[in-house]
């Protein structure tokens, strides 16, 4: 049976999520799948999209949808509800004309199977750069993970640093650093978020949620003061895997 899985959001005009899953059907020659984008200028358009494509089986969610498309769902893992975002989306339809829609962030999943391997012991207090919708993923993902985590922002407020509060001691207690602004994304790659580069070190490891170029700027200047960096492709790579096995029934 012909299955279709999509992605929903508006404008879509670089789709990260169409060129995965097209080269992975084709690579692993899936028969009987598609996955198409669907631009919908509102999101009151989405229960139409869902009722007249019997074939549509899960849709990724990028912006601005990923917290209004929660009022048209049936569930939410706790994930997704503690994070109140949603990217992932499971269509089940039990009986004919019925759906069953879920609504899952495996942005957790990817980001926390991503870091996993990285953490060393001295990997004990992280800063949180930036407070947007990847910032609460992230969050989530390091309670997740035992790691106590403070976010810094622009502005200051309780319970988190503004970046010029930012010093020697607290670069050196937190030594997992990860950016979740889109400071650096190309074409604006000269971007990074302002923290005092020189008080970085070999301990330290810096994770930016950016992968387009490879290696910010925010990277670069980390690991030419020894530390240890990655970027945010691999995190997008195990969260596309997760949605495929949701959406699967895995």
């Amino acid at each position: 049976m012909m299955k279709r899985f999509g992605l929903i959001g508006f404008p879509l005009t670089h789709s990260f999520s169409k060129k995965y899953y097209d080269s992975k059907i084709a690579e692993e020659q899936i028969p009987d799948v598609q996955y198409e984008l669907f631009p919908i200028p509102a999101i009151e358009a989405f229960p139409r999209l869902v009722a007249d494509d019997s074939l549509l089986m899960g849709v990724n969610v990028t912006i601005p949808y990923k917290i209004a498309v929660m009022d048209y769902l049936d569930h939410l893992s706790p994930e997704a509800r503690a994070i109140d975002a949603v990217n992932c989306i499971r269509i089940e339809r039990p009986h004919r004309g019925n759906t069953v829609l879920t609504g899952y962030n495996t942005d957790v999943f990817g980001f926390m199977e991503s870091l996993k391997p990285l953490l060393r012991s001295s990997h004990r207090k992280a800063l949180v750069l930036g407070n947007g919708g990847a910032a609460k993923a992230v969050t989530y993902a390091l309670t997740l993970l035992g790691i106590p985590y403070t976010t810094v922002s622009r502005k200051p407020a309780e319970g988190q640093y503004s970046y010029n509060q930012l010093d020697s001691i607290i670069m050196a207690s937190h030594t997992l650093i990860i950016n979740t602004t889109p400071l650096g994304t190309y074409p604006a790659v000269e971007g990074c978020p302002d923290i005092p580069y020189q008080h970085i070190g070999s301990e330290h490891l810096l994770y930016d949620l950016v992968y387009n170029p490879a290696e910010t700027t925010f990277l670069k200047r980390g690991a030419a003061r020894g530390a240890s960096v990655k970027n945010g492709l691999e995190m997008l790579e195990l969260q596309a895997e997760r949605n495929w096995e949701i959406w699967n029934g895995h």
